[in-house]
Order: structure tokens, then C-alpha cells, then sequence
């Protein structure tokens, strides 16, 4: 796998230098945070770091996405459900962490529980005070969602607009349920007043570099698997489905496994990218189950190119800068800038800011 993926480096200008790229911030940023005096201009308040590493997150739940939808053909509107269920499996853990240091003082219960007056730990709360198994449901929760959803949905083969909706329908249903207090989740406040992640204070500055640079590693090896996976022959059988699925079924693939394999390792990618984003963030709740996310998340890859990965970890990245600027100069007028990027990007750029960049040879990449 390394060799041919060192090949494929070797031939795809734009994945190297995007990797490259993602190496330098990984290492620039910290340094500019912890090494450089406050009083200096060139120092990093951690706040920046923070709101960073949230877009690194985001980037790696629209290469996700970018995965399925542009090299598959599934339009999911659910993916940010599996983005959510990895970081509720991250935010258990974090909660288990804090034991009698919470307000009301109980070391078995989180706060929460506490104020509803639960008695007991729920079972399945049982095992999130280790960090392995917490980890292992990061993986579990979304990954077994996926694979349920999707072998009942593609072996009952539906597709196209309609897979897309009970996608959508998916994720409302468990943002429902999430915000119900009797679920044992926090209910519609959530979770939040994380302490520690390994004994290691959330809350200090090299904490919040570290996970910085462990979420740009994390993407760097999602885009090495991803890059492996749409380079090999499963990926060519993937673009086949995409642009041809019944004559790929009559050559005689068995385009449900196929499907069903891209679907759940898209939402394991998912689900680590919500488990990253938590202790940085340092809040979980309903919310983000909303279809809203998972309608935004299309956007993101739209904008930086479908059917490239590159281009979607460059869109997550673009846009969510802007939210962050217009939703602080104009927070009135955010839903109307991003409904207008999205058509402009379908009627002007229909290949996105990938297709703008392809243009410049210095930027020029292999075709799939």
C-alpha cells in the first residue's frame, strides 16, 4: 500500500502539495502559538488554534463525504449523524473523566444525571471511563449505523433522490430521540465542562496544539486512504457505479457490497472527525444531528469540487471561515450567503475551486 501510494504521489502534483501544505500548518501553527511571546505579532492565540482544528475536523468529515458522493454517486444527507455519534461516543468519555469535580460532587454520575435525578449509571454508559473502548465506540457507533442503513437501502436498491432523503430522515429522527432527556445523553443541553482527555488539561495550551496537530495527522492519513481506495481498482469500479450502475450490475459486480463498503468507511471517517472535533470544541449536543449540518457539509465540497479530495478538504476549509467572519459581522444574513454560494458554484463553477486550480499547471493532477 505504500508503494503505491508513494507512486501516486509521485503523479499527482496536487495531492503533494496539498499534503505538504497540510504538514506545514501542522508544525507552523503550534510553534507560532507556544514559542512566540504573546507581546509579539506573530504569536497564535489559542482561540485561533482552536477554531483551526475545528476546521481540520470539518475537512475531514467532507472528505467523507467528497468519498461516497463524488467518486460513488450516494448524495448523503445523513453524514452528519455519524459525525454527531462519534463525538457523543468522544463526549461520554470526556464526561467520565471529570468524576467528583463536577458540580454536584457525584464521581459515578455526570452532572446532567444528577439534576434529572437518575440513580444509577445507564448499562451502556458502562466501559466509556477507558479511553480504548471509548475510542473503539468512535469507530462502532457510526460504523454499525451505516452498515445496517446501507445494507437494507442498497440491497432494497434505493438510490438517487430518494436514498438521499431517508438519509435526511435519519439524522432528524436521531436528533429527536438525542434530545429527549430519558435517552441518558444530556438531553438538549448535551454535554460540555470537559476537564481532561488522558490526564492531560483541556483547557491548557499544549493540550490544544497537540490535538491540533493529531487532527492534521488524522487527516493526512484519511487522504492517504482515500487517496489508496479511488486510485486502486475498487476505486474505478466506484466511478463505474457512479456513471453507469446498471451496466456495472449487468457486467456482473455486486454493486451492494461495493456500496455498502464506501458508505460505512465514509462514516467511520465521520465519526473520528466528531470525536476529534469534541475536546476542541468542547461541547456535544443534538444540534448537530440537525439535517441543516448535513446539508452544509454537500455545500462544502460542492464548493471546493466534487469528485476530487483536495478540493472538498479546500471547501470545508473556505467556507467555514466565512461562517465564522459573516456570522460575526452579519449573522443576520449568513443562510442567504450560503443558500447564494451554492448556486453560484452550481451555475458558474460547477467543478468548484478545484476546477479554478486545475487550470494553473502548477497545480496540475492526475484524472481518475
Amino acid at each position: 500500500m505504500l508503494t503505491f501510494i508513494n507512486t501516486l504521489l509521485k503523479e499527482d502534483k496536487a495531492s503533494r502539495r496539498f499534503l505538504t501544505v497540510l504538514v506545514i500548518v501542522a508544525l507552523v501553527v503550534p510553534l507560532l502559538n507556544l514559542a512566540i511571546p504573546e507581546s509579539w505579532p506573530l504569536h497564535l492565540s489559542t482561540y485561533t488554534v482552536t477554531l483551526l482544528g475545528k476546521y481540520l475536523c470539518f475537512a475531514l468529515l467532507a472528505l467523507a463525504v467528497d468519498l461516497i458522493w463524488g467518486y460513488c454517486g450516494i448524495l448523503s444527507l445523513g453524514h452528519g449523524a455519524f459525525f454527531a455519534l462519534g463525538g457523543y461516543a468522544m463526549g461520554m468519555y470526556l464526561m467520565r473523566q471529570i468524576g467528583d469535580r463536577g458540580v454536584y460532587g457525584n464521581a459515578e454520575l455526570p452532572d446532567f444525571m444528577v439534576f434529572l435525578n437518575w440513580q444509577e449509571l445507564p448499562w451502556y454508559w458502562h466501559g466509556f471511563e477507558h479511553f480504548g473502548f471509548a475510542m473503539l465506540m468512535v469507530i462502532l457507533a457510526p460504523g454499525l449505523l451505516a452498515l445496517v442503513f446501507g445494507w437494507l437501502a442498497f440491497r432494497s436498491r434505493v438510490t438517487g433522490v430518494y436514498l438521499s432523503i431517508i438519509t435526511q430522515a435519519m439524522t432528524f429522527a436521531l436528533m429527536l430521540a438525542f434530545f429527549r432527556n430519558e435517552m441518558g445523553f444530556g438531553g438538549n443541553n448535551g454535554m460540555t465542562d470537559f476537564k481532561e482527555l488522558l490526564g492531560f488539561d483541556l483547557q491548557s495550551d499544549v493540550t490544544r496544539c497537540t490535538l491540533f496537530v493529531l487532527t492534521a495527522l488524522f487527516l493526512a492519513l484519511a487522504y492517504l486512504a482515500c487517496m489508496f481506495i479511488v486510485r486502486s481498482k475498487l476505486g474505478r469500479v466506484l466511478v463505474a457505479l457512479r456513471d453507469a450502475e446498471s451496466r456495472t450490475r449487468f457486467m456482473g459486480y455486486r454493486v451492494e457490497r461495493f456500496k455498502l463498503f464506501v458508505f460505512v468507511f465514509s462514516a467511520v471517517l465521520a465519526g473520528i472527525a466528531g470525536a476529534f472535533y469534541v475536546p476542541q470544541v468542547g461541547i456535544i449536543n443534538p444540534g448537530e444531528f440537525s439535517p441543516i449540518n448535513s446539508i452544509e457539509i454537500i455545500i462544502w465540497v460542492a464548493v471546493g469540487g466534487r469528485g476530487t479530495l483536495y478540493g472538498a478538504v479546500i471547501g470545508a476549509v473556505l467556507v467555514n471561515y466565512a461562517k465564522t467572519w459573516f456570522t460575526g459581522a452579519f449573522p443576520e444574513l449568513w443562510l442567504f450567503m450560503l443558500g447564494g454560494l451554492f448556486v453560484v458554484t452550481t451555475i458558474y463553477l460547477p467543478k468548484g475551486v478545484k476546477g479554478l486550480i486545475s487550470r494553473n499547471p502548477f497545480f496540475k493532477t492526475a484524472s481518475v
